[in-house]
């Protein structure tokens, strides 16, 4: 009940446990499609719900998501299939966390995608509301290159106020 992802955390843990990283990266990718965000800037409400707290420590959830994207990482992650030619176009407006987990699980279920941004460059609250020291940006810019190579289009510094007609028309 701890988790706002309504991540299977005890799950998750066993595999960790467990030693079995790609299953555990597996589960948590079912709920949470950026562990490596949410390990490194989550307030982890999951930790105070943790039984275990009740008479020692609880369990370090937090570092454990941050532990498993990171190895997950360093094993190469692969991009998403490409969608096909024909597939439904669908267009999300704004990059940052909520769209990008759009963008990724409608891409994720084949569909093609490209995201409007207003800003520069992708990530809204990402990279222009996180502090550097709480997430790094190099974070946010491999994921964000995982994406286009998944085919995710990112259009920058489009106001889509302005050009929702051309939006709605693609």
């Amino acid at each position: 009940t701890g988790c706002p992802l309504h991540n299977l955390i005890p799950e998750t843990n066993d595999l960790l446990f467990r030693n079995r990283l790609d299953d555990a990266g597996e589960r948590l990718s079912l709920t949470n499609p950026f562990p490596e965000f949410t390990g490194r800037v989550c307030p982890a409400p999951c930790e105070t719900a943790c039984n275990l707290g009740l008479n020692d420590d609880a369990v370090t959830i937090h570092d454990n998501e941050r532990a498993i994207s990171d190895y997950l990482w360093e094993q190469g992650l692969e991009p998403l299939p490409a969608a096909a030619g024909d597939a439904p176009l669908v267009s999300i407006i704004g990059s940052g966390p909520a769209g990008l987990a759009a963008a990724w699980e409608l891409a994720r279920r084949g569909m093609r995608v490209c995201v409007y941004e207003k800003d520069d460059r992708p990530g809204g609250l990402l990279m222009y509301g996180i502090p550097n020291m709480k997430l790094p940006k190099w974070v946010v810019d491999r994921r964000i290159k995982l994406m286009e190579e998944s085919g995710i289009q990112f259009e920058c510094g489009v106001d889509a106020t302005t050009q929702a007609e051309k939006i709605a028309a693609e």
